[in-house]
């Protein structure tokens, strides 16, 4: 059964704010999809306006090739989880569970038919009969998602779910989430301010900032490609460079980056000598070099943290009062780096990219 969802043009306005602007996406029947973007940024908007909480203020939500606008939130093929999750604390684990299907109308076995099913497919089948109390915030998260999955929706919202949960078992949700995703097969779109869960968990990604979708890209392609300053700066750390074009050749640009010099990367907009542009490079993909050569800088390095196999390094390049971040492996020449040293950085012009400072947000 098709359970793609499409964003027809649809636009979310309250007044004279406009919290989402138009946007056309196709989000794929079985993928999963994750909104990504800061607190405001219209995303949970758009999860209301799938659910059918909000009606769109122009455009159509289409789910399986159907226009929603005259059905109901009750009526839609949608089932969703808040960021509290909104167990009822006196039912049993079951109770829970089965609450959508009674209220439909189902029979008491072949309620405990769905729970036990579901129970079983969240690795919980020992719960049942727990009151919610009982049970870890990781238990809880899984017998939401069952509570949801139990009146087969055919696309499940997911309202950043794991926020409340403790780093380690935020980790380990994730790929809970993704398992159960794949073993059902059913549509999942999730919201998140969070580039780890995204970036671990979707088969698609759509960066959100101020009301616009900035990118929809595989994770892959997001953190190697992005396409806008701020999917750059946001999605993962980069080091951000300004400077004007003086030299555009195929893919390659070269900028005047001040006392920085001449630094190249490669460009994703359309660029012309005397552009306004900035350049980001990765701290993973910046290296130490013995010399000055293409693409190098010197810094003074202003702090130092070992992090097992890694080891991270602000540094301030000479002459300016910026701040950028390399990250080295921590077993590999590193014994002669102390706070106060100078060391030339360089990188390859294909790891770095150039884009308009225009489009900057």
């Amino acid at each position: 059964m098709d359970s793609s969802v499409h964003l027809d043009n649809v636009m979310m306005q309250f007044d004279n704010f406009v919290a989402v602007q138009k946007t056309d996406l196709k989000i794929e029947s079985g993928e999963f999809f994750s909104f990504l973007g800061p607190s405001g940024c219209g995303k949970t908007t758009i999860l209301n306006m799938i659910s059918g909480f909000l009606d769109p203020t122009e455009g159509t939500v289409r789910i399986g090739g159907e226009d929603m606008r005259r059905v109901s939130a009750n009526k839609r093929p949608t089932s969703m989880i808040f960021q509290n999750l909104a167990l009822f604390p006196l039912m049993t684990v079951a109770e829970n569970i089965e609450f959508g299907l009674e209220v439909r109308g189902i029979k008491k076995a072949e309620r405990k038919k769905v729970s036990d099913r579901l129970l079983n497919l969240v690795a919980l089948p020992e719960c049942r009969d727990k009151r919610i109390s009982d049970l870890s915030g990781g238990q809880k998260q899984r017998i939401a998602i069952a509570r949801a999955l139990a009146v087969e929706p055919r696309v499940l919202l997911l309202d950043e779910p794991l926020s409340a949960l403790d780093l380690k078992l935020r980790q380990h949700m994730r790929t809970e989430l993704k398992e159960i995703q794949r073993k059902t097969g059913i549509t999942f779109i999730y919201i998140t301010h969070d580039q780890g869960e995204a970036l671990t968990m979707s088969d698609r990604v759509g960066v959100m900032s101020a009301g616009k979708l900035q990118q929809v890209a595989d994770p892959v392609t997001l953190y190697r490609a992005p396409a806008t300053p701020f999917a750059a700066s946001f999605v993962g750390e980069n080091n951000r460079m300004e400077g004007k074009v003086i030299a555009v050749d195929g893919q390659r640009a070269t900028l005047d980056c001040g006392v920085l010099g001449q630094l190249s990367g490669l460009s994703v907009h359309n660029l012309a000598p005397g552009d306004s542009a900035l350049l980001f490079i990765r701290p993973e993909l910046l290296n130490r070099r013995t010399e000055m050569t293409e693409n190098c800088f010197t810094a003074k390095i202003q702090e130092l943290n070992f992090e097992g196999a890694y080891l991270m390094m602000e540094a301030t390049p000479i002459n300016t009062q910026s701040t950028i971040r390399a990250q080295l492996l921590s077993d590999v020449n590193i014994g002669d780096l102390a706070t106060g040293n100078q060391v030339i950085f360089g990188f390859d012009t294909q790891d770095a990219i150039v884009m308009s400072s225009k489009s900057d947000v």
